[in-house]
């Protein structure tokens, strides 16, 4: 027994002599240290990632990242907006939506995103708006704009007849990394 404890010991005592010692091999699974001359990935490609994780205020830290290395562009901009959107913050998503659209190169999506937000906000008819110009700049082309805008439609005609019909409950659904739809609650 003795001899065995003996054995044991001195195996150990042997392998940390060795070239390897106790310090990590080349086949290590330690996270890697920092590399000075690297790269970073680009903050908008990040939070997009995150987005799709469901990951809404480290997306927005990405985003913002992403504005203090490119500026506040109209993707920056409109990459905020969904994110504080993604987290419930409809004012401060709507106010950087509406920024996002005044240029020129806003994609349909952020339309889209911001018809989300008023629509959430009760304003009704103003989405509606919004939804139409989604449609319009993406040509009929998207299904998630085509039911958003109809379900607007919907609900705006349905808010007319509100007194008399029990009101409809929406809830809002992610689809992809920067598209939400309108889903009417069973």
């Amino acid at each position: 027994m003795a001899k065995t404890i003996l054995a044991i010991i001195t195996s150990f005592g042997l392998a940390a002599c060795s070239s390897g010692g106790f310090s990590p091999s080349e086949d290590q699974v330690y996270a890697p240290g920092i590399k000075p001359q690297a790269k970073a990935v680009d903050g908008l490609v990040v939070g997009h990632r995150l987005m799709a994780a469901g990951e809404y205020e480290l997306a927005l830290d990405a985003f913002s990242r992403a504005a203090g290395e490119q500026g506040m562009t109209v993707d920056v901009l409109s990459a905020i907006g969904t994110a504080n959107l993604g987290l419930g913050r409809l004012n401060q998503a709507e106010k950087q939506l509406r920024e996002a659209i005044e240029s020129d190169e806003a994609i349909p999506e952020t339309w889209n995103n911001l018809g989300i937000v008023l629509l959430e906000q009760g304003k009704t008819a103003e989405a509606v708006q919004v939804f139409k110009r989604a449609y319009a700049l993406d040509n009929g082309e998207s299904d998630a704009i085509r039911d958003n805008l109809r379900l607007a439609i919907e609900k705006l005609e349905q808010s007319a007849y509100a007194e008399d019909n029990e009101d409809q409950e929406y809830k809002v659904v992610r689809r992809g990394s920067s598209e939400y739809l309108i889903r009417q609650i069973p």
